[in-house]
């Protein structure tokens, strides 16, 4: 099993630079602004043979009493409980302060291993930059630099000293990734709380209370999955904080990087045109779809039956998904979303059979032709599977640039019902067949020789005198 080095420290004192050295990606966001991380961040990382499990957290304050940074002090706490090492970083720049203190004193009770990054050391000796970090009487300090990667090998590879390494098997990684997305304050991160049974992720009453995209990895039923709690996506013109369109990169590039994305909706509120824009970057992503309405409990009929009409209105276009209609905060109705997340994605990866996508295809033209384009009329003759997750159906044939779009949903559709490819979009493809021939010469015997072009009239030569006979063959005749 991977060791789990857990990177804790007060706010910007470059805890996330040091997640994202670690990790070698740029998975956590990162700017000069204190309290940028507010839930833990996983990540996985690799020094030598060594592989290994990193936590970043929010910034640490032990004596917050209430609001955002009283949850993302309890995140912190949950995270050390988890830790096989904890890595404490300092402001080498700033020296020790007085929440340094009160965090060590916390690390202390934890009684986890723990080694004291000194940050922000580049160009500076590293003998004095330490002195005083010796004060929080948490064993020897290193001077770091995360955003240079000076140092940071060397404490690794000190911190996971005493963990053996894995065997070959061990790191593979084969998870469902599943995005949790949608407006903020619709109940993402109090979806994945109830799926995961613990208080994970915070949950806050506040719109914009997740602002980076935390994956997050447990087990159900024996297969291993990675939940993505992204932050909530407003309009472009509310989105005002430079955190904020930051946020909504990483949410994006999240779908992008999910097999399957639950999309969460807010039966009580309206549902917006930011719903269906959401919905429509998952398509054109080409993720699978399942579709969440959120907060159902305590609706009367009336409103249900409002809200499912404007379903049908505003999301008219993702009729392959499967809708559910759950309450986050109860835990009602999530068996059943995560029933219809396998089977999107065991859709969204199936093998077509290519006879069978051919036989398809010709009784759906048997049954309806299609129409003419001018004097064309498209000829389908084979099709054959072109890709996965989404599946695409490559069909050849004549003049299939004429096909319209009314006739390529058609086909769409019955694919779809043919093969149960419910809970995925479906992509088609047509191939033009070229003339062989085309660019075939014709052979030199079969070639017609051009007719001169009549040129100036010449005079006709005399036509030579006949001989006259001899007297020989004139008598025997």
């Amino acid at each position: 099993m991977k060791p789990t080095l857990v990177i804790v420290g007060r706010p910007n004192v470059g805890k996330s630079t040091l997640f994202n050295r670690l990790t070698k990606t740029r998975d956590a966001l990162v700017a000069d602004i204190p309290g940028l991380t507010r839930d833990r961040h996983y990540g996985h990382g690799k020094v030598g043979n060594k592989p290994y499990l990193v936590v970043d957290t929010g910034g640490f304050e032990p004596l917050a009493k209430d609001g955002i940074m009283h949850e993302m002090a309890r995140q912190a706490e949950q995270a050390i409980v988890e830790a096989d090492v904890v890595i404490f970083v300092v402001d080498g720049r700033t020296g020790i302060t007085a929440l340094d203190k009160e965090i060590a004193n916390k690390l202390r009770k934890a009684e986890r291993p723990t080694f004291v990054a000194v940050n922000k050391a580049e160009g500076m000796h590293q003998g004095v930059v330490v002195a005083d970090f010796h004060e929080l009487g948490l064993g020897e300090p290193y001077a770091v630099s995360a955003a240079h990667g000076e140092g940071v090998r060397s404490l690794v590879e000190l911190a996971l000293e005493p963990f053996a390494e894995p065997g070959e098997d061990e790191g593979r990684r084969d998870d469902l990734k599943v995005a949790i997305a949608g407006r903020p304050n619709v109940g993402k991160s109090t979806m994945i709380n109830a799926l995961l049974g613990e208080e994970r992720v915070i949950a806050f009453d506040q719109p914009g209370t997740t602002r980076d995209s935390i994956y997050v990895d447990f087990e159900r039923g024996g297969r291993k999955y990675t939940l993505i709690d992204t932050a909530g996506l407003r309009r472009k013109g509310k989105v005002f904080e430079t955190v904020e369109k930051f946020s909504v990169i990483k949410t994006l590039q999240s779908i992008e990087d999910a097999n399957v994305v639950v999309l969460v909706l807010d039966a009580r509120q309206d549902i917006s045109d930011q719903d269906a824009h959401i919905a429509g970057f998952v398509v054109e992503s080409g993720r699978a779809l399942v579709v969440a309405v959120n907060k159902w409990d305590g609706l009367d009929p009336y409103v249900r039956e409002q809200v499912k009409a404007a379903l049908e209105a505003k999301l008219k276009f993702l009729d392959f998904a499967k809708f559910h209609y759950v309450s986050a905060l109860k835990g009602q109705g999530l068996e059943q979303v995560f029933r219809s997340v396998d089977a999107a994605y065991r859709a969204a990866t199936a093998d077509l059979s290519t006879p069978q996508l051919t036989r398809t295809l010709i009784d759906a033209v048997a049954k309806q032709a299609p129409p003419r384009n001018g004097i064309f009329r498209p000829k389908l003759r084979y099709a054959h599977q072109g890709g996965r997750n989404p599946p695409l159906i490559v069909i050849h044939g004549n003049a299939l640039d004429k096909v319209q779009d009314s006739y390529r949903r058609y086909l769409e559709h019955t694919f779809r019902e043919v093969f149960k490819l419910q809970g995925t979009p479906l992509r088609i493809q047509f191939n033009v067949s070229e003339n062989p021939f085309a660019d075939r010469k014709a052979p030199e015997q079969n070639r017609r020789k051009p007719k001169p072009e009549p040129g100036p009239k010449s005079k006709a030569k005399p036509r030579p005198a006949l001989k006259p006979k001899s007297p020989a063959k004139t008598a025997k005749g």
